[in-house]
């Protein structure tokens, strides 16, 4: 781990540019990497220690209920090929960075793009608190308990992306993967020589059984168990690619090629995040026990107590690192919005591009404590559920950011009156929501879970507060077109979300990551500069 941080911190050198101080390449690697580097990226930003650490705790506590990950995870694949391409077309062409600079400009409404970028910072803060808490897990397993060893290795991630940028969790994501397909190759090997999955699952079943609980087991508990993963199902793959992270790292890829063929990629991710959560069942067979009442620790209890020392090793550093990384891309996503959404379009207007590296540096540090805060504050019994009050409050940007990518009907008054309304309904719904213990004990009062109820079904909030977002948005959007108040310019051009790499008006800059050869970018930038002057 140690030596992956130093990398992090030298990856400020990686295919340098001549000025990094800037939020074009500090934000988003200059908007220049290609095929391989945003592939890592993707992988090391959304495929995280929430799929290596978390959802085995979830399948590990409540059976089938943990494997709505994965086809969540596998719609987001269809949805990402059409919607983000659409996204980087129209962000390369116009400079943007972020989802909420889109939003105002595509709507008129330097208001609701603030707004949406507020929501993404707030919703990306327990995001990054489940990747933290994964990471509190590995290091209390090798014995470094408390919360100081959590705030160092923090302290050391912010340092290297406070220099390096989104170059950083780039470079650190190719070693990571590296480390990762090992740890995938070991598990495979693990579980064949301790009897396999039929054995496994026998064992699981068996423990659910003798459990009190009716909501656990190796299938879903009737109807209400089926509502409430479909809900969950369906909210998260929505909410997914509504996080500023994600466009982040779509963003910085060099052409919509690249999008194309990292988003029809993504299933191969899927199968490992299927593999993982089974993990969760083979814990069980092997009785592996949490330290304490965190069932985060149950994955590094499994590797260090059946992997000789030095593979589990391996596991556990790779485990640490992949929670590390995205949890860098978030921050920096979040300051990129802050920056560009609120302080140039508020406060700075005539802010100068290292003005604005500067303080998305400074904003990134500060979304990372945030998200320590909600890791002592919230608590739930599932750090999942970090990810999903996160996704309650994310999903309400979605009429204003994915539809928009499609259509500009909303009216801007209505879409901030819905987010408005959305947002303060799943905030009282998550507020209402107790988290039970044994016995169905209210073990806390509020904030414990992201599960409500709906006529006596178990319901993903999100989705309650989104439906409810929607009508707010449509209704109103009727009633001021028929009182023929004015909507907001909008901004973008039909045009703009099919432009690629080679259209003379997108803006990017040329120095390729995953191409030319530093001395041949400037060459090639000079030509193409010749030919399309600006």
């Amino acid at each position: 781990m140690g030596a992956m941080l130093l990398l992090g911190i030298g990856a400020a050198r990686w295919r340098r540019p001549q000025d990094i101080h800037s939020l074009e390449e500090w934000g988003v690697g200059g908007r220049a990497f290609g095929n391989w580097t945003t592939w890592f990226l993707l992988g090391g930003s959304m495929y995280s220690a929430y799929t290596f650490v978390a959802v085995p705790a979830l399948t590990y506590g409540v059976g089938a209920m943990g494997f709505f990950a994965v086809p969540f995870a596998t719609i987001t694949a269809p949805l990402s090929f059409i919607f983000t391409t659409r996204a980087w077309s129209v962000a390369h062409r116009h400079g943007y960075v972020t989802p909420s600079e889109f939003t105002a400009a595509r709507f008129g409404s330097r208001g609701l793009g603030a707004l949406v970028a507020v929501t993404g910072i707030v919703a990306t803060m327990p995001y990054i608190a489940v990747q933290l808490s994964s990471l509190r897990a590995v290091l209390l397993e090798v014995g470094m308990p408390g919360e100081w060893p959590l705030l160092g290795a923090v302290a050391v991630v912010s340092l290297s992306t406070f220099r390096s940028g989104l170059r950083a969790p780039a470079l650190l994501s190719i070693a990571k993967d590296v480390l990762l397909g090992w740890v995938v190759v070991a598990a495979l090997l693990v579980v064949a020589m301790s009897g396999g999955w039929a054995g496994t699952f026998r064992k699981a079943g068996e423990h659910f059984a003798a459990t009190p609980s009716p909501a656990d087991g190796l299938l879903l508990g009737g109807s209400s168990g089926q509502a409430a993963y479909l809900s969950l199902v369906v909210g998260s793959a929505l909410s997914i690619f509504a996080y500023p992270h994600a466009l982040t790292t779509m963003l910085a890829a060099k052409d919509r090629a690249t999008v194309q063929r990292n988003a029809a990629a993504l299933p191969i991710y899927c199968a490992v995040l299927g593999l993982m959560a089974m993990l969760g069942f083979f814990a069980l067979a092997q009785g592996v026990t949490p330290v304490g009442r965190d069932l985060n620790t149950v994955m590094p209890q499994l590797f260090h107590g059946l992997f000789p020392p030095w593979s589990a090793g391996i596991a556990l550093a790779a485990f640490g690192i992949a929670a590390l990384i995205p949890a860098a891309v978030m921050s920096i996503a979040a300051a990129n919005a802050f920056t560009r959404s609120i302080y140039r379009a508020y406060l700075r207007p005539a802010a100068t591009p290292a003005e604005e590296a500067r303080v998305s540096r400074w904003t990134s540090l500060v979304v990372k404590l945030g998200a320590v805060g909600c890791i002592l504050l919230l608590d739930p019994a599932f750090s999942v559920d970090l990810q999903l009050i996160g996704g309650v409050i994310i999903l309400q940007t979605i009429p204003a950011g994915f539809i928009g990518l499609v259509t500009n009907w909303f009216h801007r008054l209505a879409l901030i009156a819905g987010l408005a309304a959305g947002l303060g309904a799943g905030v009282a719904l998550l507020y209402d929501i107790p988290r039970l213990g044994a016995g169905g004990t209210v073990v806390k009062a509020h904030f414990g879970g992201s599960m409500t109820t709906i006529e006596g079904f178990p319901v993903y909030a999100g989705i309650v507060a989104l439906v409810l977002n929607l009508l707010v948005a449509v209704f109103g959007t009727l009633v001021l077109r028929l009182l023929r108040v004015r909507p907001g310019r909008d901004g973008t051009r039909p045009d703009d979300y099919d432009a690629d790499a080679d259209d003379p008006m997108v803006k990017r800059l040329e120095a390729l990551l995953d191409g030319l050869p530093a001395n041949q970018a400037g060459v090639h930038a000079a030509s193409r500069g010749a030919r399309h002057p600006r």
